[in-house]
């Protein structure tokens, strides 16, 4: 026999043999190795297994319900959870933790319960059926009168007025920056419905005595809503984000022979 063929019969026979070796050393067969990976297994699932009864906490509101009810539905967030196979947070007390807002969560655990759709704070309850995933009560809310009206309705034509939500956002910073020492922030702004009106644009901020610069423009757009509905809505959404508004017509003293344009508002924020 060569060297060769010596090398390669040793390398086929020890390579089983050493593993043999090496369980015989450790003292581990392999059905008891298997045996004690299946056990572990079975311990970590256990520690992990919920209780028929489950004691919730919600940004601190407190709230039981059972294990039954938060899987109802099964690709929504609660049943993603609590499928025993989540790490979840738990509170002093031994209750899971949710860190969220828990001021309309009985309403969602109460159509988890009943199927039964909340009277009230209807957007409110939509914002936590998209953060909990829950898709029959999105869409039922989504078709109340309360949501179809706004999804359907303002929102559609908002998404035609542009820089709509920019704007807004540019009117609360503005009357932020002049609220110092004061009790109410003035800000013109200008609507221009059509692009007729558009086209007046420039002559219609020059006819302005005030600063022309501070003046926030809102159009055009091509649904047949009025400037009035476009002004409802300003007001609508400044308010829910917590202030008081008032919007009132800003009309020029002009000459006999000068044109006076009724395009301009005052947005006034009141403070105290």
């Amino acid at each position: 026999m060569s060297l060769q063929d010596y090398k390669s019969a040793v390398k086929q026979s020890s390579a089983p043999t050493t593993v043999r070796e090496l369980n015989r050393l450790h003292g581990v067969d392999a059905r008891e190795a298997l045996r004690a990976s299946a056990y572990l297994t079975q311990q970590i699932v256990a520690s992990r297994q919920l209780p028929p009864v489950v004691h919730l906490n919600v940004g601190g509101q407190l709230f039981s319900t059972s294990l039954g009810t938060l899987r109802k539905h099964p690709g929504s967030k609660l049943a993603e959870m609590f499928n025993g196979q989540t790490q979840l947070q738990r509170d002093a007390q031994g209750r899971f933790f949710i860190d969220r807002d828990g001021g309309h969560f009985n309403a969602v655990l109460e159509f988890l319960r009943s199927d039964r759709l909340p009277k009230e704070n209807i957007l409110e309850v939509h914002r936590e059926a998209l953060f909990y995933n829950i898709k029959p009560l999105i869409k039922l809310l989504e078709d109340t009168p309360q949501m179809f009206g706004e999804l359907v309705g303002r929102q559609q034509f908002l998404s035609g007025v542009p820089h709509y939500k920019e704007n807004i956002e540019v009117l609360i910073h503005i009357a932020r920056a002049e609220a110092i020492a004061a009790r109410h922030s003035t800000i013109m702004i200008c609507v221009l419905q059509t692009e007729e009106d558009f086209g007046l644009y420039e002559n219609a901020i020059n006819s302005l005595e005030a600063d022309k610069e501070s003046v926030v423009t809102f159009g055009p757009w091509k649904a047949v809503l009025s400037v009035k509905d476009l002004l409802d809505c300003v007001q609508t959404d400044i308010e829910s984000q917590g202030f008081r508004v008032s919007i009132k017509p800003h009309i020029t003293e002009k000459g006999f022979l000068s044109k006076t344009y009724t395009c301009f508002y005052k947005l006034t924020f009141t403070w105290w």
